[in-house]
């Protein structure tokens, strides 16, 4: 058995790569040749959550659970926990949070790739923390963007990761005062925050503007309002059965009479062409990621192999 460390991921995990195995996890989902089970959690009076997915792989008879536990008073930890089926052993445990953090970017690469208008060039994106660098990224991988605007609570923070993201992709990254001054001129809009409360509202948006809502993962937590919502004329998510569960943006749309979940499709019809995504330059297009086990499991047993070399 195998131990890989967040320093091992990040030196074979490219987003490039990233992007490419996450699609295929997609693809795969869509054949059946992927099965994959919804995120579950365990909740303590102290706060404490133990959260755990899992996903198998017909194909390459492959088994991962990912199992992370949370604390308000002391942060998390990510595990990736990698099976041979056949053999029913355990091939390596994988320190996941770089994984994660890249996966989750790779996702939104995927959507912006099959649903953002092909000459998308301006990102406008609310959040600098930890999952904001690679939702950039992945965006910059599949669209030649020419500009990006970022807006975060904190001024430093968003300063710094401007001044950082320009650096480390070459690109325009300029600070704004106001989440509306990220959106109301961009092509691709990406939410990638902690919030309670929508910080993006539908009026904002741009026709023909594609959004990558990937903060929220909780019945209770929005990130867009559901006007945001209702202005979509397709709603993709990477998972309807996750979704109806903590899809926050989601569930309270629905809730208030805004969206019919007959309107919501699965991204991996899109990526393999059995469902219509984009169908004209006007239209506002919407992702709700909520992170797949699938995409895990994709990208764990890419990493296995390169670190191991079988």
């Amino acid at each position: 058995m195998t131990h890989i460390t967040e320093e091992q991921v990040r030196e074979v995990l490219s987003m490039a790569k990233a992007i490419e195995l996450v699609e295929e996890s997609f693809r795969r989902l869509d054949e059946v040749g992927v099965v994959n089970q919804p995120r579950r959690r365990v909740v303590l009076e102290n706060s404490a959550v133990l959260h755990y997915m899992a996903a198998g792989d017909n194909r390459d008879g492959l088994l991962a659970a990912k199992l992370y536990v949370t604390n308000p008073r002391a942060g998390a930890r990510f595990l990736v926990v990698l099976f041979d089926a056949e053999r029913a052993s355990l091939l390596a445990t994988i320190d996941a949070g770089a994984l994660g953090q890249i996966r989750t970017g790779a996702a939104s690469g995927v959507a912006t790739r099959h649903l953002a208008r092909a000459d998308a060039a301006t990102l406008g994106l609310i959040g600098s923390g930890f999952q904001a660098e690679t939702q950039l990224q992945a965006v910059a991988a599949v669209r030649a963007l020419r500009s990006v605007r970022v807006h975060s609570r904190s001024a430093d923070n968003r300063a710094a990761f401007a001044d950082r993201m320009s650096r480390r992709l070459g690109l325009a990254v300029e600070a704004v005062e106001t989440p509306r001054r990220a959106v109301e001129e961009s092509d691709i809009v990406v939410t990638i925050t902690s919030a309670r409360q929508p910080v993006l509202q539908g009026a904002w948006l741009p026709n023909g503007c594609h959004v990558n809502a990937a903060g929220s993962n909780h019945a209770r937590r929005r990130e867009i309002d559901a006007a945001a919502v209702e202005r979509s004329a397709v709603i993709v998510v990477d998972s309807i059965e996750q979704a109806k569960m903590e899809a926050g943006d989601l569930i309270g749309a629905a809730e208030e009479g805004r969206l019919d979940w007959q309107r919501v499709t699965e991204l991996s019809g899109v990526v393999s062409g059995r469902v219509a995504g984009r169908q004209s330059p006007n239209e506002i297009t919407l992702f709700e990621s909520q992170g797949l086990a699938a995409e895990d499991l994709a990208v764990a047993s890419y990493v296995y192999r390169e670190v191991t070399g079988q």
